[in-house]
């Protein structure tokens, strides 16, 4: 087999989406936010947060000065007590800001029999929720170069009717790679896709976006059957990016090998992440999704901290 990503398109035992069903979220939004904020509440017990971001007037707390940064916040009253120079914090420089992406290419429409529902809904369900987590949290959040940082606990909405129009554009191309882009300091980035890129490709994303010392965290998106690669017999696959077909008589002979270069490709992810400092997370979509979204808020969270992941 030359390609992993070619199971995706597999038409034996596999319900594939057509890519205009992939990509248009108008029909299914609704099902997906109720889900969001399902998964969201599921995991929202015990979760103290942050003090949420005001106007900044409210104090926050004292931090050691970093050379570089502006002296405007210096609170040379505390500093005198010490031998280190202490900037004064404010709620809303407190606040952190954390940028979503969420895949909508084409091979995230793939969903087999062995899956609750497909690669782009269950990215879809982990975004808005971890949207809406994060905000409670007292977090703002963005879509990754589509909106503006947010506060607000309307935020599923908000990122649903941005996306909607984003699609309505007639330009508009979903993306297997993130927006390149620089974050800023301090903030923070979650990126959920199937990542069947090339992985160089990936990691010259992530060094672009981390170039400023952004933390981030991958949640990697995986159908059962893309895993476990259960097909035998005459087997025909299709690649929705292109006109690539792969015929072979006896699939179940290419198992060993196929599984062994995927194992190969998600090594080669997750080292582009942890060069960088980020965490990686794979999650199946035979599970539930609030596994993922708890896996990955402890992981936020410990950011925030400055934990090491």
């Amino acid at each position: 087999m030359t390609d992993v990503r070619l199971l995706d398109r597999a038409e034996q035992q596999v319900s594939t989406t057509t890519e205009s069903g992939a990509l248009s979220l108008a029909a299914k939004l609704p099902s997906l936010i109720v889900a969001a904020k399902e998964v969201a509440a599921s995991v929202t017990y015990g979760v103290h947060g942050r003090r949420r971001a005001g106007i900044g007037e409210t104090f926050w707390q004292f931090r050691p000065f970093v050379p570089g940064e502006s002296t405007a916040g210096i609170d040379w009253r505390r500093s005198a007590r010490d031998d280190r120079i202490y900037i004064r914090e404010r709620e809303w420089e407190a606040a952190h800001t954390v940028s979503i992406w969420i895949d909508r290419s084409a091979s995230m429409g793939f969903v087999s029999n062995l899956a609750l529902q497909p690669k782009s809904d269950r990215a879809l369900v982990l975004g808005l929720a971890a949207a809406d987590l994060l905000v409670r949290g007292g977090e703002r959040v963005s879509l990754l170069g589509l909106t503006r940082p947010l506060a607000s606990r309307g935020i599923i909405a908000y990122f649903a009717e941005a996306m909607l129009a984003e699609e309505r554009t007639a330009a508009y191309r979903a993306a297997e790679l993130p927006p390149n882009l620089v974050l800023a300091p301090r903030s923070q980035a979650v990126l959920i896709s199937d990542f069947l890129s090339d992985p160089s490709a990936i990691a010259a994303r992530i060094k672009t976006l981390a170039s400023r010392g952004a933390h981030g965290h991958l949640v990697m998106i995986a159908d059962p059957a893309e895993e476990t690669f259960p097909f035998a017999g005459h087997t025909e696959f299709l690649d929705v990016d292109s006109s690539a077909r792969l015929r072979v008589g006896q699939a179940e002979s290419f198992r060993r090998d196929y599984i062994a270069r995927l194992e190969a490709h998600r090594a080669a992810v997750q080292q582009a992440a942890r060069q960088r400092g980020w965490s990686f997370l794979p999650h199946r979509t035979d599970r539930p999704a609030s596994e993922a979204l708890l896996a990955l808020r402890m992981r936020l969270e410990a950011d925030v901290l400055g934990v090491a992941r």
